[in-house]
């Protein structure tokens, strides 16, 4: 593959990465800003190249970049001498998605866990399914921290 066809690859992933990310609640351009700094070779983007490379406008720019550093998804250097603000994802501990995965799982077990109290029929069919759910949950949680020490051990 050339230098050319990767680089049109990579752009084409950075917009598939805005659809995957409008999907889940995020504006379109923020996600397509993620795929900018993930995906491509550069790792720091100045806020007029993000608006450049994107063919976006300034103040969409702005606002997903903003949210993006609410929501603890990128963050800015900068460079003595230089006003100009240069972004990056923001780097995490490897684990950290494994973890917000968990989190929502346990989030999503005690809502069921609410559920069920309030049936009045525990042997009804959406009752039987609730409760296999959350043992399928609690199944899945309990092998979070025993895959992570696994993966550890293996390196």
């Amino acid at each position: 593959m050339t230098s050319e066809e990767r680089i049109r690859k990579q752009k084409e992933l950075v917009e598939s990465t805005g659809c995957m990310y409008d999907k889940k609640g995020f504006q379109p351009t923020a996600g397509r800003i993620i795929g900018l700094l993930t995906i491509m070779d550069k790792e720091q983007y100045t806020f007029d190249e993000i608006v450049e490379e994107l063919q976006i406008s300034k103040s969409s720019a702005s606002n997903a970049l903003n949210m993006l550093e609410i929501s603890n998804i990128i963050e800015y250097t900068t460079l003595p001498g230089d006003r100009k603000r240069y972004f990056q994802i923001k780097k995490v501990d490897k684990f950290t998605l494994v973890d917000e995965h968990r989190s929502k799982l346990k989030e999503t077990r005690d809502f069921l866990n609410n559920v069920l109290d309030l049936k009045a029929n525990k042997n009804s069919g959406n009752a039987i399914l609730i409760k296999d759910l959350i043992d399928m949950l609690n199944y899945f949680l309990d092998k979070f921290e025993e895959l992570k020490k696994d993966y550890l051990s293996q390196k």
